[in-house]
């Protein structure tokens, strides 16, 4: 556990909040009781902001700490003929700390009462230089105001990180700043060097070393932090998944911490690849990392960290029987409240009175307040201890000044907090990630700990598990299990948009009844506006004990996870069960073969081999269509011309409907006809078996831009800014019957439409314009679903992905864009280096084609192009692949035509 490292006796956790560590010095503490050989105890001062500390060599005797505002007085020993600083120094106290004595953590002792306690450094020489900067400290906490004790011990603070500039470095430096190494309760000053290779720290106390090095080449993760709700902290990973950073750092200025991110960011742009909520969203979605990691990554980028109590990771609550010996026999072993704050079970009524009745008068501070449900906060650095105090004792009595909580208050039984946060009006706990990971020491008292006893007179020793847990590992596999669960994947998404995502804020907050108090939320109190120091400090200090808010990540409902094929999956009204999973189990031997085969074919995309070149055209292409048999292959281009012509034979037919473009092809069903859409605002049909036109749609008011076909409905794009669905009987067409266009539906767009796909189950439609806007259309209703603008230019092409749950669309902007189709939310976007004209893909390998003519394959979870094919020589333009994956044909602006196959 990342608690439970072995530690010297002495730690900053024996300082107080915000108090500063200066300097240490080896010592005698002098008595003049006792035997000679007991007088004279030997060990080390530290000089604090706010006190002495001795930490004797011997194990067995207490450390002892003196607060300074205690101190009666502070002065020089002096004997007769001697200079009066050579013998030592003195302090006269009316209180003592007596911390760690047999080397036990326990409650701090005390003794009260005047006394005098003697010092004498092993180095003379400094003890003039000692006194006077303890005068100075003391004058500092005798102080009336925070604000002015603040400033004086700043002045000194700065004197002393002077004093311990950075050390030599051989590599070229770039810049070097003063800050603070930030741990659970603890800041440590000192100062930061970045170089070519490295980060430096080194604090100014050379605690717990003298400088930490950390290569640039080993970084994976760097992330921006709130400390103190501003926005001052910068953490380091050197690790892909681990709670704990290798460092983190709290800077005096936002643009010095801003300029040394961008120094390592712009490092690592080489190196890895920065995940967003998105990617990282889309990763977690589709079943590529846990419900576990995906809830870290979202805490990491909601500014939750392992060493900032008042933003601890939170994780939920996913069982709520704790009274079973087996997990399943009880109904309620399902947690409902993934989709209701753990709040929310509280009484309805109260809350919503109290709501309406609400106003905030926060101690002496006069700032008016929004309206607020709950008096406390789901996470704060006393419930995050409440957790741990078995294996972080030293933080909890740094947190509650030397004391344990009372002992029926503690964490004794894991039923029993559920039922208090169940039922309690004032404990709103979530849980922490230890209760999902593999470290149970949390949970037992291996420090043989003396806790204290409870009412029944039981001492507190291990936490009580719930009957179906045999152990603490067993209890915390059963946990895991839990949250990886199929219940909770289709509904942890609920629980995200309370806590990071749409729900955390505004009316939404207010109708999920999930309001806290307005200074837990970020952007919720402005410190620096705040002129009185003392208010200040008051309320950073009020604000970092009660708990923060996570930082909002998502502000459109969260989609729900794509969970196993032939489940039951809950959806949105608009997504029937047929569009997510349209294939029965009865073709489940059949649909595994398939998948099978195009996951094959997939995974060696980057091993496309070029079968053959025809150029055929005297313009650019603009649309493929090959015959289920695969011999004859069509296409379509700007010089106005239909062209059939087969690999083994060549050019076998050329046809021209107009003297305008012809924009895209496809076939119907029977491989009869080839139907052509034209910039002359027409639909053409073409009869292979008869060679000529069979029929003409004329249907729209300007160029028509793209064609699809489904069901026996035609549905038609065009720079007329609308999109038709058409009657289009396959088999009347192809009898040579007169057909009759119904119009079936129009769709009103505010500007041309210049691409459309269909869901693979046919009940969704997407639409992409000239002006960079996707709408998704349920083809029952003329009213979108949803719509957002997602590219800054021209649409080029939009695609479904083969499970319906996201869309992908290309532009002139260079982006590719994924959108979830429940939520239309935007959840990634990738720059490319050149614009994309066409694609194809799976939902996470993309195949497209580019200005420069090059195929590209990227890996869209990295957002990076793993392979680069060369192939035309300019814009590929239109690209078709078969059902199997396993044929791919090009066109491009050279009027070429390449056939390409995956070689495995």
């Amino acid at each position: 556990h990342h608690y439970l490292k072995k530690k010297k006796k002495f730690s900053l956790l024996l300082l107080d909040l915000e108090e500063h560590y200066f300097e240490q010095h080896t010592a005698y503490n002098l008595t003049a009781r006792g035997p000679e050989a007991n007088r004279r105890t030997s060990g080390s001062l530290k000089i604090c902001s706010k006190s002495i500390i001795f930490e004797p060599d011997d194990a067995v005797k207490p450390i002892l700490k003196i607060l300074l505002k205690d101190c009666k007085g502070i002065g020089a020993v002096e004997e007769r003929g001697h200079n009066p600083f050579t013998e030592g120094f003195f302090f006269f106290f009316s209180q003592i700390y007596l911390i760690k004595e047999e080397n036990m953590v326990a409650p701090y002792k005390y003794e009260r009462g005047e006394k005098r306690v003697t010092f004498q450094l092993e180095v003379p020489g400094k003890t003039e230089d000692i006194v006077q900067i303890l005068l100075q400290l003391h004058r500092a906490s005798c102080l009336d105001k925070l604000g002015d004790q603040t400033a004086m011990v700043s002045k000194i603070k700065q004197i002393s990180i002077n004093n311990n500039f950075f050390q030599h470095v051989t590599e070229n430096p770039h810049m070097e700043c003063v800050a603070e190494m930030v741990s659970p309760l603890v800041t440590n000053a000192g100062h930061v060097c970045i170089t070519d290779c490295n980060l430096y720290f080194q604090p100014m106390n050379s605690y717990p070393d003298s400088v930490v090095q950390i290569g640039l080449h080993s970084v994976r993760r760097i992330y921006k932090r709130r400390h103190g709700l501003r926005p001052l902290g910068l953490e380091v990973f050197c690790t892909e998944n681990d709670l704990c950073s290798d460092i983190y750092l709290k800077f005096y200025s936002t643009k010095e911490r801003d300029e040394l991110y961008y120094y390592i960011a712009t490092f690592l742009e080489n190196h890895i690849v920065e995940c967003t909520a998105e990617s990282y969203m889309l990763q977690w979605q589709r079943g590529h990392i846990s419900n576990y990691q995906y809830l870290l990554h979202l805490n990491n980028l909601a500014d939750r960290s392992v060493n900032d109590l008042s933003q601890y990771p939170v994780f939920p609550w996913v069982i709520s029987d704790y009274s079973s010996t087996q997990l399943g026999q009880s109904p309620s072993n399902t947690d409902t409240h993934l989709r209701t704050p753990i709040t929310h079970t509280h009484a309805k009524k109260y809350l919503v009175f109290r709501f309406a009745e609400s106003y905030v008068p926060y101690h002496h501070i006069k700032i008016s307040c929004p309206h607020f449900m709950y008096g406390s906060h789901y996470s704060s650095p006393g419930y995050v201890l409440f957790y741990l105090v078995r294996v972080a004792p030293e933080h909890m009595l740094c947190l509650q000044n030397g004391r344990f909580d009372q002992a029926d208050r503690m964490f004794n039984s894991v039923g029993e907090t559920w039922k208090n946060c169940l039922e309690g009006g004032t404990d709103f706990k979530e849980l922490i990630p230890e209760f999902y990971g593999s470290d149970s020491s949390f949970l037992k008292n291996l420090l043989g700990l003396n806790l204290g006893r409870r009412q029944g007179g039981g001492r507190v020793e291990n936490v009580e598990l719930p009957p179906w847990a045999s152990d603490p590992d067993d209890f915390l596999e059963k946990m895991r299990l839990a949250l990886e669960c199929q219940y909770v994947s289709e509904h942890l998404h609920e629980w995200i948009d309370l806590i990071f995502g749409f729900k955390q804020r505004g009316s939404e907050a207010v109708a999920a009844h999930n309001v806290f108090h307005p200074f837990t939320y970020e952007g919720g109190v402005d410190c620096d506006s705040i002129e009185d120091p003392d208010q200040k400090i008051a309320m950073l200090t009020q604000i970092l004990e009660f708990g923060q808010t996570p930082r909002q990540l998502f502000v459109t409902p969260h989609p729900q996870r794509i969970t196993p094929r032939f489940h039951n999956l809950s959806a949105t009204p608009s997504l029937s069960s047929s569009e997510l999973s349209p294939m029965s189990p009865s073709m489940e031997s059949f649909e595994d073969l398939t998948e099978e085969s195009k996951k094959m074919a997939w995974s060696n995309m980057n091993k496309l081999a070029l079968q053959s070149c025809h150029k055929i055209h005297k313009e650019a292409v603009t649309g493929i269509a090959v015959a289920l048999s695969g011999d004859s292959i069509f296409s379509t281009s700007q010089d106005s011309t239909l062209k059939m012509f087969s690999k083994e034979n060549g050019l076998q037919r050329s046809v021209s409907f107009s003297n305008m473009a012809l924009s895209s092809c496809l076939m119907l069903p029977d491989d009869k006809i080839v139907v052509c859409s034209s910039w002359d605002n027409n639909v053409y049909f073409y009869s292979i078996a008869y060679g000529r036109r069979q029929d003409t749609l004329m249907g729209h008011d300007d160029a028509v831009s793209h064609i699809c076909w489904r069901d026996d409905k035609l549905y038609t794009a065009s720079w007329d800014s609308t999109v038709k669905i058409w009657k289009c009987v396959a088999d009347d067409i192809s009898s040579n019957k007169r057909t009759q266009f119904d119009l079936l539906a129009e769709f009103e767009h505010e500007a041309g439409v210049n691409t459309l796909d269909l869901s693979p189950a046919g009940t969704l439609l997407a639409t992409g314009t000239k002006e960079g806007t996707l709408t998704l259309w349920d083809i029952a209703s003329p009213l979108p679903l949803n719509q957002l603008t997602c590219h800054s230019g021209k649409i080029h092409q939009v695609a479904f992905s083969p499970d319906s749950r996201h869309i992908l669309s290309v532009g002139e902007d260079s982006c590719l864009v994924v959108t979830d189709v429940q939520t239309g939310m935007l959840i990634a976007t990738v720059h490319a280096e050149q614009e994309q004209r066409c694609f194809c893909w799976d939902g996470n390998t993309v195949l497209s084609g580019g200005m420069s003519g090059d195929l590209s394959v990227w890996d869209l979870l990295s957002s990076k192009v793993i392979h680069k094919i060369p192939a035309h020589s300019g814009a590929v333009t239109c690209m078709w692949m078969n059902e199997q994956c396993s044929t791919i044909i090009t066109g491009g602006v050279d009027k070429q035509i390449i056939l390409w196959k995956p070689e495995y």
